[in-house]
């Protein structure tokens, strides 16, 4: 077993505009090899890098709702001037403020252009090595049960589990932090989910099969015949499996 988490995708109605966005916004490179599909990647990019992920925005019909999304970015800071310069530059690329319900909190609720919902948070000492992603963060109701389903789903470490939140990272320690927080309930479809990816030599038919047995569930979202199978976790978050690359 070892599916690790290598994108996070986002559904967006102009998969440029957004994809360009957030290329620029962690410093990665821009990649698009087919129409209606634009992918924001750290320079030399490896599918077999423990700590790396990348940013795919796929082009969908439909606009984004009012709904806030379950899952969304931390962005990681070194100072408080690093924070409020890359909170300058974010919003000189098109990010909006937003209130999320956050209150008087140190760190700053940004949206790109198309409303999907991140932060900038203050310098923290455990995201000093992450890169520009801090985090992946999964809203959800109930922490425990996700480091449950998760932590026999994916090869990350499972380094806290409370009431309130369940964290994960590469089992190297490097690369970008995966948090569940406790929240509320799920009730609509997700604009933003991860997809994950078989190690060399594994199945992906046998993986998916693993993950139906910890009580995901197939997910048909008119993918037709594609080479990626879409499920959802036991709260209903929506998550892919792709072929080895």
């Amino acid at each position: 077993m070892t599916l690790r988490p290598v994108l996070v995708n986002v559904k967006a109605l102009d998969d440029s505009a957004v994809g360009r966005f957030w290329g620029e916004a962690l410093g990665w490179r821009i990649t698009s090899q087919e129409a209606g599909a634009t992918a924001a990647q750290p320079v030399g990019f490896d599918w077999l890098d423990p700590g790396t992920v990348r940013v795919d925005v796929i082009a969908v019909p439909e606009a984004r709702t009012a709904t806030k999304n379950r899952l969304h970015l931390d962005l990681a800071t070194t100072s408080a001037a690093h924070q409020a310069e890359l909170v300058a530059r974010l919003k000189a690329l098109g990010a909006t403020p937003v209130d999320v319900g956050q209150g008087n909190v140190p760190w700053t609720v940004l949206a790109d252009p198309e409303g999907n919902e991140f932060c900038v948070l203050e310098p923290r000492e455990i995201y000093r090595d992450t890169g520009p992603i801090a985090a992946v963060v999964v809203d959800c109701a109930d922490p425990r049960a996700m480091a449950r389903f998760w932590d026999e789903a994916i090869d990350w470490t499972l380094h806290e589990v409370t009431d309130d939140q369940a964290v994960f990272r590469s089992a190297k320690g490097v690369g970008p932090y995966l948090e569940f927080l406790r929240t509320g309930v799920k009730t609509v479809p997700d604009r933003v989910h991860l997809d994950l990816l078989p190690g060399p030599g594994d199945d992906r038919a046998a993986e998916v099969a693993r993950l139906r047995a910890l009580g995901a569930a197939d997910l048909d979202v008119g993918q037709g015949d594609v080479p990626w199978t879409c499920l959802t976790d036991p709260e209903g978050h929506e998550f892919c499996v792709l072929t080895q690359a």
